[in-house]
């Protein structure tokens, strides 16, 4: 026989696509040709699957082999063909026997001595394995529990070519993937411990509520990083399509940690702010692996010192924003990636960052304007909640024998909240109300009443707000709303709206 076929899974992004590599032996000189787009990675496979299979105390083929994956049109990126590559080369020297891996998918990457390595995007690989009808697939050892997470599909690990050609021949069994230990997830910073900063623990809580984003403003040591980074323990633990997603974003960028290969809590992004574009919304050579927005997808995306990255980097975000996905562009194809996050921007008032209008800023008015200008107007018109923390008082900050709110209260409060609006746009797919589009919103059933929003329309008319703005407003007032247990925002709501819209940022 010279010929042989197996299954392995390719990515585009985060879709998976399956595989078929195929071996051709003929004669003619000695060669190996590899088609089907292979990127660089691929064409380097000849060498490493050439010395793992003569390490593993096999005889190496000399005659003209070609290696080509199927669909031909699909672009093949990485190392983790390179064992379905060595299974179909050996089998089509009619040496070994490939029916007991028929129509299992072999996923791995090769090294000269023979050992089976991990590879990146193997969550996402096996799921696109169980969408294609794929019930079985061999993968690293290392990689096995983050494998053995997609439902539906019998996993088996290898830690050597010699162990799946062993199996292969009758001799020797493959690797159990371990047993799913239960672990609690890791508790985070607590609520309890910002100092004062009512209002911006209110804002924070109404964030929360309705998967909103949020601009913090003020002075150091005010508690915006603090506030930030309690975020994540006020939102509800992802359920198990959103912890699927997540985890598969994460595993594509290689940060998924080998102990919880499930990620349950809501992901917290913080990129220095000397952050590229490619390092915020994704990038790279060939096809673009995700940015910091995609790995925060159902999570936090925190800029601290908003007013340091550049103004480019900042402004890539604003279609992220707007449609809860990125779509990169290259020359090797289109990739996306979903992004459907909670921004959270900080910044100081003034460079010298001192508190606004204190006899120690040292900023004149227009060095003031021109830092602020940093961060432009189509990007915070994107940000639903606008607040300016004040300087601490040293009441507040020793009061430390009062009780405080903890993350838990204030998380219960969150998901009865996300609850209710689960309930009601459930018909329509919505799961935040920061989602819900301003038409639906401004149409029956769910228009308000003129009386209410009366002020809002208002500011609409003489331009103070955008019709941005406007839908923004709303969707805020229905969130402070699902907070406070009623079915539908009041006057009240929309006031406090307008104010945590308008602030001084």
């Amino acid at each position: 026989m010279s010929y042989a076929k197996v299954l392995c899974v390719g990515l585009v992004g985060v879709t998976g696509h399956l595989v078929e590599v195929e071996a051709d032996l003929a004669a003619g000189l000695p060669a190996v040709i590899v088609s089907g787009l292979p990127d660089a990675t691929l064409h380097e496979a000849r060498d490493r699957v050439r010395a793992a299979i003569v390490n593993s105390g096999q005889q190496w083929p000399n005659r003209r082999i070609t290696l080509n994956l199927l669909p031909a049109t699909l672009p093949k990126v990485g190392s983790g063909f390179d064992l379905a590559i060595a299974t179909a080369l050996l089998g089509g020297t009619g040496e070994l026997p490939l029916a007991p891996v028929d129509g299992v998918a072999l996923l791995g990457e090769l090294g000269l001595d023979g050992t089976v390595r991990p590879v990146r995007g193997m969550l996402p690989m096996v799921a696109a394995a169980a969408r294609a009808g794929v019930t079985r697939v061999v993968v690293p050892t290392a990689n096995a529990a983050e494998a053995a997470v997609v439902p539906g599909v019998r996993v088996r690990a290898v830690d050597t070519l010699h162990r799946l050609i062993s199996f292969i021949r009758g001799e020797a069994p493959l690797i159990d993937p371990p047993a799913e230990a239960p672990t609690a997830p890791p508790c985070g910073p607590d609520l309890a411990d910002v100092a004062g900063q009512a209002f911006g623990k209110r804002a924070l809580e109404i964030a929360a509520a309705g998967g909103h984003h949020v601009a913090l403003l003020g002075p150091p040591g005010a508690g915006k990083t603090m506030l930030a980074e309690r975020l994540p323990g006020l939102l509800p633990p992802l359920d198990d399509a959103a912890a699927l997603e997540v985890s598969a974003l994460h595993s594509i960028a290689g940060v998924l940690r080998p102990g919880s290969p499930l990620l349950r809590r809501p992901p917290f992004q913080a990129p220095h702010h000397s952050a590229t574009v490619a390092s915020l919304v994704g990038g790279g050579t060939g096809l673009a692996r995700p940015g910091a927005v995609s790995l925060a997808h159902h999570g936090v995306l925190f800029l601290d010192e908003a007013a340091e990255f550049n103004a480019r980097v900042l402004d890539s975000l604003r279609q992220p924003l707007e449609k809860g996905r990125v779509l990169i562009t290259r020359a090797l194809g289109v990739t996306e990636y979903p992004a459907r996050c909670q921004l959270v921007l900080a910044a100081n008032p003034c460079p010298c960052a001192r508190p606004a209008g204190d006899q120690f800023c040292d900023c004149p008015s227009a060095v003031r304007r021109r830092y602020r200008s940093r961060l432009s107007g189509p990007l915070l018109d994107r940000i639903d909640l606008h607040v300016s923390l004040p300087p601490l008082r040293a009441a507040e900050l020793m009061a430390g024998s009062a009780p405080a709110e903890t993350s838990a209260a204030v998380a219960a409060r969150v998901t009865a909240a996300r609850s209710a609006a689960g309930q009601r746009w459930a018909t329509s797919g919505w799961r935040t109300n920061a989602v819900v589009p301003g038409p639906a919103l401004r149409r029956p059933p769910w228009r308000l009443p003129t009386a209410h929003t009366a002020a809002l329309r208002h500011r609409l008319d003489i331009g103070a707000i955008s019709a941005r703005g406007f839908d923004r407003i709303i969707r805020l007032a229905w969130s402070i709303a699902d907070l406070d247990g009623r079915d539908r925002p009041d006057g009240d709501d929309i006031e406090e709206a307008i104010q945590l819209r308008t602030g001084d940022l």
